[in-house]
């Protein structure tokens, strides 16, 4: 199948209450476009300099998400455009963010990505950094961000039982953190691979990029 029928296809599988992000990293304006014309208008990057001469070129009614780790000193770039930041794992992060979102007269809608999986090479907050940071007086002070929910990725692994415990927990966590942060709505969690357990467990925007676009093309 193409990528106008799998996009279909998979939106038929999706509930209302699930968001679709369309990962695009790497692919060209015209796969973007095949997707677009479905009437999608999510997608997702992992690196500013590609989402940015992206968003130069194709629809102005796009939505970029940012869902790759995010170096600060890239913030300002997308700091215009971006539609939502998944990846965000840091105080430091946030505060650039607030920043330059302040210099675009805007507020950054920004997930808070908290670290499920048992690899280490996933970025995110654990437990007690994500309780910290809530508490922080400079989050407190934040005028330009707002998070409207959190982010996680499971282990890449064949286990089944242990993806669905990752993301149960990152559930658990959710839940714990609206009553601190009650404006939380989006539990982003569920990729390719694993998003049909994501959404059992309670993921509401699934990121789904090779079963759309085919596998990834690597510069």
């Amino acid at each position: 199948m193409g990528i106008s029928e799998n996009i279909r296809a998979i939106k038929t599988e999706l509930s209302d209450k699930v968001t679709l992000v369309a990962v695009s990293k790497t692919k060209s304006n015209e796969d973007i476009l095949e997707a677009y014309n479905t009437g999608h208008r999510i997608f997702g990057e992992n690196k500013v300099q590609e989402m940015t001469q992206k968003w130069e070129t194709l629809p102005k009614d796009i939505q970029w998400h940012m869902i790759g780790h995010v170096q600060r000193n890239k913030v300002k770039y997308m700091a215009p455009f971006v539609s939502l930041i998944h990846g965000v794992d840091s105080l430091r992060l946030l505060v650039e963010i607030d920043k330059q979102a302040q210099k675009c007269d805007r507020t950054i809608p920004c997930l808070l990505q908290i670290h499920i999986a048992e690899e280490e090479t996933k970025f995110g907050l654990d437990s007690q950094e994500l309780e910290a940071l809530l508490v922080a007086p400079e989050f407190k002070a934040l005028k330009n961000v707002a998070i409207t929910g959190l982010m996680g990725m499971a282990t890449f692994t064949d286990n089944e039982a242990q993806v669905r415990k990752e993301f149960k927990n990152l559930k658990a966590i959710f839940d714990a953190t609206k009553k601190q942060l009650p404006a939380l709505e989006v539990l982003s969690m569920g990729m390719s691979g694993d998003y049909q357990i994501a959404i059992e467990e309670g993921s509401n925007m699934v990121r789904i990029g090779s079963s759309i676009f085919g596998s990834r093309n690597y510069n």
